[in-house]
């Protein structure tokens, strides 16, 4: 089983912003102890006292606010910590691929840009299981995991809608249960899931490619396609990466 843990970066309501971000990373089930063990010896760099109550959160880590981030009064040592939790998904196992989908907000001003970016993720994620199996295979099923948020009511019923009627691109077979949704508080991997979405966001929104490039690699891709990031636009002169993969 593949499990595919996505968090969001931007708000839907936010008009100052132009965009919003779904991503995250999908996690062969037997390295789901490898990330959170990472993540812990990181956390314990942090707070040897109590690596546990260390959370990653990208956007606090960057303000410097919040208790454990506010004693590093250093931006550029928050950049690292940052930067070394990326580093986390660019180093794991090749099974392991990341997800994400930007939705342009005025591009698609009659849409939901929460609803519109999770159709496109369950989509690829379920493509990802089918050349799992066309390359190695093997059959495995999926499961999506989210951080708590107001969309898990609509998110689980338009997932159960997609696995009986379909997304626009089709059935979504592999996917063996609605999406869960948990506290990132007590999830390694969704906290490891809000970095990359915050990566993404702020190439996009911000022009600031130094997060992104970390972890570009990773990002599911087959032929020269990165059919992991997608980018939704009615730009046609777009030059990111997700759409010159597609030119």
């Amino acid at each position: 089983m593949y499990i595919c843990y996505l968090d969001d970066s931007g708000s839907v309501q936010n008009a100052s912003e132009q965009n919003l971000v779904l991503g995250g990373i999908s996690v062969y089930e037997r390295h789901t102890f490898w990330f959170t063990q990472q993540l812990d010896d990181l956390a314990a760099k942090i707070d040897s006292s109590n690596p546990a109550a260390v959370e990653f959160h990208a956007s606090e880590i960057f303000s410097g606010r919040k208790p454990p981030w506010n004693k590093f009064p250093n931006k550029e040592e928050r950049i690292k910590i940052i930067k070394d939790v990326l580093q986390i998904a660019r180093n794991s196992y090749r099974e392991n691929n990341i997800f994400a989908c930007v939705i342009h907000k005025p591009s698609y001003p009659k849409q939901n840009p929460m609803e519109k970016s999770f159709e496109e993720l369950c989509s690829r994620f379920n493509l990802h299981l089918a050349h799992i199996y066309a390359r190695d295979k093997e059959q495995h099923k999926g499961i999506i995991v989210l951080d708590e948020s107001s969309y898990e009511a609509t998110l689980q019923k338009m997932a159960s809608d997609f696995r009986c009627s379909g997304t626009r691109w089709g059935k979504i077979r592999d996917l063996a249960e609605v999406p869960l949704f948990v506290d990132s508080k007590a999830c390694r991997l969704i906290q490891l899931a809000d970095h990359i979405a915050y990566a993404v966001f702020r190439r996009y929104e911000s022009g600031d490619t130094s997060y992104l490039d970390i972890i570009l690699p990773k990002f599911d891709k087959e032929n020269g396609v990165l059919h992991g990031l997608v980018h939704k636009t009615v730009d046609p002169d777009c030059m990111c990466p997700a759409c010159m993969s597609r030119k």
